[in-house]
């Protein structure tokens, strides 16, 4: 692990909620409406999360998360502040272009199979699926949230280097290694991504 990064990738606060508890190890990605040329690419093997508040829906959650949106609402950062609380590496990158594939991922996300269809079918058939290691900070890191934040991006570059000196893993290497097997199952005629 970097002793220090820049780079965060922008997700629902909800799902990084998810992530944060260990329910969940992967991350489907389809890109932001400003990447429509080049779409969601792995820029970065480890970065922190920036969680959104924008455009988090309830009908996309499956049921068992939809109540886990309002706690992810009233925890969140003032306006003018951004709040890290994890970080996260990738440890495996897929893209899954037959949509059969993804219903295997069913239960290991948070995301309901019509919001799955939907990213799927986003601008043209796909999706990234990444399997992470996620990584609870020792304490909030809290930065000043600038206008060259805002917009709906993936990665952002943050206007400093921060630590992660002191980040443990959410789950155990044997209970990661469990969770990690399970998406490789579903998804073993895949081939890893190439990184952006």
């Amino acid at each position: 692990m970097l002793e220090k990064n820049r780079h965060a990738l922008k997700e629902w606060a909800v799902v990084v909620r998810q992530l944060g508890k260990g329910d969940q190890v992967i991350l489907p990605r389809k890109g932001g409406i400003l990447e429509q040329k080049r779409g969601f690419s792995v820029e970065h093997r480890e970065f922190f999360f920036f969680p959104t508040y924008s455009h988090e829906s309830e009908e996309e959650l499956i049921p068992r998360i939809r109540g886990e949106l309002s706690l992810a609402v009233k925890g969140s950062s003032p306006p003018d502040e951004v709040w890290l609380d994890y970080y996260a590496t990738v440890e495996e990158a897929f893209w899954i272009g037959e949509l059969s594939l993804l219903k295997k991922l069913d239960g290991l996300h948070a995301l309901t199979w019509s919001a799955m269809e939907d990213r799927f079918h986003y601008r043209r058939p796909g999706l990234h699926v990444l399997a992470l290691r996620v990584f609870r900070l020792p304490a909030t890191l809290k930065i000043p949230n600038t206008p060259r934040y805002n917009g709906c991006v993936s990665w952002v570059e943050l206007d400093a280097l921060l630590p992660t000196e002191g980040a443990t893993p959410v789950l155990t290497d044997q209970a990661f290694a469990v969770k990690l097997g399970l998406v490789r199952a579903a998804l073993a005629p895949v081939p890893a991504a190439p990184s952006g």
